[in-house]
């Protein structure tokens, strides 16, 4: 049955509808009513500053200042404070590629990695596969990174940090067949989207996932009276069967151990880089970019005082 047969209103926003700060005062670009569907056609997290040719020279001149544009914002009408912005996320498509980048002083192991590396990813729908090198696989998951509405506070923010209304949660379980929850917080909500995402690990730990344009569908609800939505939530479905067989082959992990939770975190990921170049003949700049947007952290225990302990695990069927 066709999408449009099943929902009341279907709209667009298109990619010039773009901003770079959430803001209550931002105007909307499109006006509709609870449970209308809203089709977003998003530029990648770079606002095209980076292409399918591009290399990593392209990081020299890259500004930050343009980076992470939200699309939109959507008003949904009846939506006031204390409401709760339901988004169904219907369907995902992404570009044909996507790029992941090291970016000097900006990651969770900025101190680790000072040179530049950009990686331009190539992928399809016949593959359903994304390929770091030769015997190295990963597999496409669609994701949007932003998912957001306007704060009550007055003043201008950036769309880089997330917040209590969403942003760039950078969240991989949000995909199709998902639901977010977000507490609206001002009249009309204001929902924007974008920062499209091919695949990423839980953690994103090298600052950027696969990167990619994105169109997005979602259908916008509001659920009156939901106080107790003051941050996202999340609605996770069962996973689907997965749409190009493969053999699960279990998973290797690393775990790190200190009295700081965030040095807990770096040093399961330097762990999981040191395993990556020893066994599997990664470079280590291949191995970071890899645990980014391949590899989950977990947090394994935070009650055993002192020390904190974080897992890094990756999927072994990536690897041919």
């Amino acid at each position: 049955m066709n999408i449009a047969s099943r929902i009341r209103t279907v709209h667009d926003v298109d990619r010039h509808h773009k901003h770079l700060k959430w803001s209550k005062k931002q105007a909307p670009v499109l006006t509709v009513s609870s449970g209308d569907v809203v089709t977003f056609d998003a530029l990648d997290s770079s606002n095209g500053q980076i292409t399918v040719d591009s290399d990593t020279s392209a990081l020299d001149s890259f500004r930050l200042d343009l980076a992470d544009p939200a699309f939109g914002p959507v008003y949904v009408r009846n939506a006031e404070p204390g409401d709760a912005l339901k988004i169904d996320i219907i369907a995902l498509e992404t570009g044909d590629w996507g790029w992941t980048a090291v970016v000097p002083g900006f990651g969770l192991l900025a101190d680790d990695f000072a040179d530049s590396v950009l990686k331009i990813w190539r992928f399809d729908s016949a593959s359903g596969f994304a390929e770091l090198k030769s015997g190295v696989r990963v597999p496409v998951r669609p994701f949007l990174g932003i998912m957001g509405i306007a704060p009550g506070a007055d003043g201008e923010f950036s769309t880089i940090p997330p917040t209590e209304v969403g942003g760039n949660i950078d969240c991989r379980d949000l995909v199709v067949g998902s639901t977010l929850y977000l507490p609206v917080q001002v009249a009309g909500a204001l929902f924007s989207c974008g920062d499209g995402h091919a695949a990423q690990g839980q953690g994103e730990v090298c600052g950027t996932a696969i990167e990619t344009p994105m169109k997005a569908t979602v259908r916008l609800s509001v659920c009156k009276n939901h106080p107790w939505v003051q941050s996202p939530h999340l609605l996770l479905p069962p996973p689907p069967p997965a749409p190009f067989p493969t053999v699960d082959k279990g998973r290797y992990a690393t775990m790190g151990l200190d009295s700081d939770l965030l040095e807990a975190t770096r040093k399961a990921a330097r762990f999981m880089i040191d395993w990556l170049v020893s066994t599997k003949g990664l470079t280590r700049n291949e191995a970071y970019i890899l645990t980014s947007v391949a590899a989950d952290l977990k947090m394994a225990e935070v009650v055993d005082m002192p020390n904190f302990a974080v897992t890094m695990s990756i999927p072994l069927n990536i690897f041919d």
